[in-house]
Protein backbone atom coordinates (compact mmCIF):
# COMPACT_ATOMS: atom_id res chain seq x y z
CA UNK A 1 0.00 0.00 0.00
CA UNK A 2 1.43 3.17 -1.10
CA UNK A 3 1.94 6.15 1.53
CA UNK A 4 -0.71 8.45 -0.49
CA UNK A 5 -2.83 5.02 -0.13
CA UNK A 6 -2.06 4.78 3.76
CA UNK A 7 -3.27 8.33 4.61
CA UNK A 8 -6.19 8.27 2.66
CA UNK A 9 -7.59 4.95 4.55
CA UNK A 10 -6.89 6.17 7.95
CA UNK A 11 -8.74 9.46 7.41
CA UNK A 12 -11.76 7.11 6.01
CA UNK A 13 -11.32 4.97 9.36
CA UNK A 14 -10.70 8.31 11.47
CA UNK A 15 -14.19 9.43 9.88
CA UNK A 16 -16.13 6.26 10.89
CA UNK A 17 -14.78 6.02 14.44
CA UNK A 18 -16.28 9.99 14.58
CA UNK A 19 -19.27 8.64 13.68
CA UNK A 20 -19.36 6.23 16.85
CA UNK A 21 -17.77 8.34 18.85
CA UNK A 22 -18.58 8.22 22.69
CA UNK A 23 -18.18 11.15 24.86
CA UNK A 24 -19.31 9.77 28.07
CA UNK A 25 -16.84 6.47 27.59
CA UNK A 26 -13.94 9.16 26.24
CA UNK A 27 -14.45 11.20 29.16
CA UNK A 28 -14.66 8.54 31.88
CA UNK A 29 -11.36 7.10 30.39
CA UNK A 30 -10.01 10.50 30.69
CA UNK A 31 -10.74 10.48 34.10
CA UNK A 32 -9.32 7.29 34.85
CA UNK A 33 -5.84 8.73 33.51
CA UNK A 34 -5.72 7.46 30.09
CA UNK A 35 -4.27 10.30 28.71
CA UNK A 36 -4.22 9.50 24.25
CA UNK A 37 -4.22 12.42 22.10
CA UNK A 38 -7.42 11.20 20.94
CA UNK A 39 -10.06 9.01 22.52
CA UNK A 40 -13.15 8.46 20.65
CA UNK A 41 -14.37 6.22 23.41
CA UNK A 42 -15.55 3.40 21.26
CA UNK A 43 -16.45 0.24 22.59
CA UNK A 44 -14.16 -3.04 21.31
CA UNK A 45 -16.92 -5.00 19.28
CA UNK A 46 -17.81 -1.92 17.08
CA UNK A 47 -13.67 -1.10 16.37
CA UNK A 48 -13.38 -4.83 15.47
CA UNK A 49 -16.64 -4.29 13.20
CA UNK A 50 -14.82 -1.38 11.24
CA UNK A 51 -11.36 -3.20 10.98
CA UNK A 52 -13.59 -6.20 9.12
CA UNK A 53 -14.04 -3.75 6.40
CA UNK A 54 -9.94 -3.71 6.00
CA UNK A 55 -8.02 -6.17 4.26
CA UNK A 56 -4.85 -7.42 6.83
CA UNK A 57 -1.63 -4.59 5.95
CA UNK A 58 2.00 -4.26 7.59
CA UNK A 59 2.00 -0.81 6.48
CA UNK A 60 -1.28 0.19 7.60
CA UNK A 61 -0.96 -1.38 11.09
CA UNK A 62 2.12 -0.05 11.49
CA UNK A 63 1.10 3.61 10.19
CA UNK A 64 -2.49 2.85 12.31
CA UNK A 65 0.05 2.16 15.67
CA UNK A 66 1.79 5.39 15.51
CA UNK A 67 -1.38 7.45 15.83
CA UNK A 68 -1.43 8.46 19.61
CA UNK A 69 -5.11 7.31 19.09
CA UNK A 70 -6.72 4.68 21.50
CA UNK A 71 -8.90 2.81 18.41
CA UNK A 72 -6.25 3.08 16.00
CA UNK A 73 -3.65 1.50 18.43
CA UNK A 74 -6.49 -1.15 18.91
CA UNK A 75 -7.07 -1.58 15.13
CA UNK A 76 -3.41 -1.83 14.52
CA UNK A 77 -3.57 -5.18 16.38
CA UNK A 78 -5.73 -6.65 14.23
CA UNK A 79 -5.33 -5.37 10.64
CA UNK A 80 -1.44 -6.30 11.64
CA UNK A 81 -0.17 -9.71 9.36
CA UNK A 82 1.68 -12.29 11.49
CA UNK A 83 4.07 -12.81 8.98
CA UNK A 84 5.94 -9.64 8.95
CA UNK A 85 5.71 -8.99 12.45
CA UNK A 86 8.79 -9.36 13.75
CA UNK A 87 9.94 -9.74 17.24
CA UNK A 88 11.90 -6.49 16.96
CA UNK A 89 8.90 -4.94 16.22
CA UNK A 90 6.97 -6.29 19.14
CA UNK A 91 8.99 -5.16 21.04
CA UNK A 92 8.84 -1.63 20.19
CA UNK A 93 4.99 -1.60 19.81
CA UNK A 94 5.35 -2.68 23.23
CA UNK A 95 7.26 0.51 24.52
CA UNK A 96 4.70 1.89 23.02
CA UNK A 97 1.66 0.77 25.32
CA UNK A 98 1.17 3.21 28.11
CA UNK A 99 -2.05 1.52 29.18
CA UNK A 100 -2.71 -2.45 30.45
CA UNK A 101 -6.18 -2.20 27.94
CA UNK A 102 -3.85 -2.18 24.94
CA UNK A 103 -1.67 -4.87 25.85
CA UNK A 104 -4.84 -7.50 26.78
CA UNK A 105 -6.20 -6.62 23.15
CA UNK A 106 -3.36 -6.63 22.09
CA UNK A 107 -2.13 -9.93 23.04
CA UNK A 108 -5.71 -11.41 21.75
CA UNK A 109 -5.71 -9.93 18.76
CA UNK A 110 -2.04 -10.53 17.83
CA UNK A 111 0.56 -11.72 20.14
CA UNK A 112 -0.56 -14.68 20.41
CA UNK A 113 -0.85 -16.08 16.84
CA UNK A 114 3.08 -15.03 16.27
CA UNK A 115 4.64 -18.12 15.03
CA UNK A 116 7.35 -17.34 17.87
CA UNK A 117 5.07 -16.70 21.04
CA UNK A 118 5.99 -20.16 22.75
CA UNK A 119 9.42 -18.46 22.52
CA UNK A 120 9.49 -14.87 23.24
CA UNK A 121 7.01 -15.19 26.30
CA UNK A 122 10.07 -16.20 28.37
CA UNK A 123 11.65 -13.40 27.44
CA UNK A 124 8.74 -10.79 28.40
CA UNK A 125 7.80 -12.51 31.90
CA UNK A 126 11.44 -12.06 32.65
CA UNK A 127 11.86 -8.54 31.36
CA UNK A 128 11.67 -5.76 34.35
CA UNK A 129 9.41 -3.59 32.65
CA UNK A 130 6.00 -3.67 33.33
CA UNK A 131 3.93 -3.90 30.28
CA UNK A 132 6.79 -6.49 28.75
CA UNK A 133 5.80 -8.20 31.84
CA UNK A 134 2.16 -7.88 31.81
CA UNK A 135 2.11 -8.70 28.04
CA UNK A 136 4.46 -12.14 28.91
CA UNK A 137 2.23 -13.13 31.70
CA UNK A 138 -0.73 -12.29 29.23
CA UNK A 139 0.09 -13.97 26.71
CA UNK A 140 1.69 -17.12 28.70
CA UNK A 141 -2.27 -17.19 29.76
CA UNK A 142 -3.54 -17.10 26.38
CA UNK A 143 -0.69 -20.33 24.98
CA UNK A 144 -2.08 -22.14 28.13
CA UNK A 145 -5.52 -21.70 27.47
CA UNK A 146 -4.91 -23.14 23.64
CA UNK A 147 -3.11 -26.06 25.60
CA UNK A 148 -0.02 -25.40 25.26
CA UNK A 149 2.31 -27.84 27.17
CA UNK A 150 5.42 -26.90 28.68
CA UNK A 151 8.46 -29.32 28.92
CA UNK A 152 10.11 -29.47 32.10
CA UNK A 153 12.37 -26.50 32.16
CA UNK A 154 10.26 -24.35 30.85
CA UNK A 155 7.79 -24.94 33.42
CA UNK A 156 10.31 -24.49 36.30
CA UNK A 157 10.89 -20.99 34.72
CA UNK A 158 7.37 -19.94 34.33
CA UNK A 159 6.32 -21.01 37.87
CA UNK A 160 9.43 -18.91 39.24
CA UNK A 161 8.57 -15.97 37.24
CA UNK A 162 5.18 -16.17 37.94
CA UNK A 163 5.55 -16.56 41.98
CA UNK A 164 7.70 -13.70 41.68
CA UNK A 165 5.24 -11.42 39.96
CA UNK A 166 2.63 -12.36 42.51
CA UNK A 167 4.81 -11.51 44.90
CA UNK A 168 6.17 -8.39 43.82
CA UNK A 169 4.86 -7.22 40.47
CA UNK A 170 2.44 -4.25 39.94
CA UNK A 171 -1.28 -4.83 40.52
CA UNK A 172 -1.61 -5.49 36.89
CA UNK A 173 1.38 -7.81 36.22
CA UNK A 174 0.28 -9.61 39.85
CA UNK A 175 -3.15 -10.01 38.24
CA UNK A 176 -1.94 -11.30 35.27
CA UNK A 177 0.12 -13.84 36.37
CA UNK A 178 -2.32 -15.34 39.19
CA UNK A 179 -4.44 -15.73 35.81
CA UNK A 180 -1.64 -17.60 33.47
CA UNK A 181 -1.16 -19.73 36.76
CA UNK A 182 -4.78 -20.40 36.90
CA UNK A 183 -4.88 -21.95 33.13
CA UNK A 184 -1.80 -23.72 34.24
CA UNK A 185 -3.26 -25.68 36.90
CA UNK A 186 -6.13 -26.58 35.14
CA UNK A 187 -4.23 -28.35 32.37
CA UNK A 188 -3.29 -31.63 34.74
CA UNK A 189 -3.87 -32.98 38.02
CA UNK A 190 -0.31 -32.39 38.59
CA UNK A 191 0.03 -28.92 37.42
CA UNK A 192 -2.79 -28.34 39.89
CA UNK A 193 -0.82 -30.04 43.11
CA UNK A 194 2.23 -27.94 42.41
CA UNK A 195 0.14 -24.64 42.23
CA UNK A 196 -2.01 -25.88 45.51
CA UNK A 197 1.29 -25.80 46.97
CA UNK A 198 2.58 -22.93 46.46
CA UNK A 199 -1.20 -21.31 47.44
CA UNK A 200 -0.76 -22.82 51.05
CA UNK A 201 2.19 -20.51 51.43
CA UNK A 202 0.38 -17.44 49.92
CA UNK A 203 -2.12 -17.98 52.36
CA UNK A 204 0.04 -17.36 55.27
CA UNK A 205 1.26 -14.36 54.01
CA UNK A 206 0.42 -10.55 55.63
CA UNK A 207 0.62 -9.14 52.31
CA UNK A 208 -2.93 -8.93 51.60
CA UNK A 209 -2.54 -8.59 47.68
CA UNK A 210 -1.07 -11.85 47.43
CA UNK A 211 -3.45 -13.10 50.11
CA UNK A 212 -6.51 -12.03 47.84
CA UNK A 213 -5.17 -13.49 44.87
CA UNK A 214 -4.26 -16.99 46.58
CA UNK A 215 -7.66 -17.01 47.59
CA UNK A 216 -9.35 -16.01 44.03
CA UNK A 217 -6.93 -18.58 42.64
CA UNK A 218 -7.79 -21.49 45.79
CA UNK A 219 -11.93 -20.36 44.73
CA UNK A 220 -11.09 -21.26 40.95
CA UNK A 221 -9.00 -24.62 41.08
CA UNK A 222 -11.93 -25.54 43.28
CA UNK A 223 -14.67 -24.85 40.80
Amino acid sequence: MENSNIHETIRDIKSKFRLFMNGMISQSMREKGMGYKLNFGIEYPRIKEIAAEYEPNHELAQALWKENIRECKIMAGLLQPVDTFYPEIADIWIEGMDYPELAEYTVMNLFQRLPYASEIVFRWMADEREMFQLCGFLLMARLLMKGEKLNERAEAEFLDQAYTAIEGGSMQVQKAASVALRKFAHQSRESKRVVSKQLGLWMKSENPTVHALAEEIKADLEY
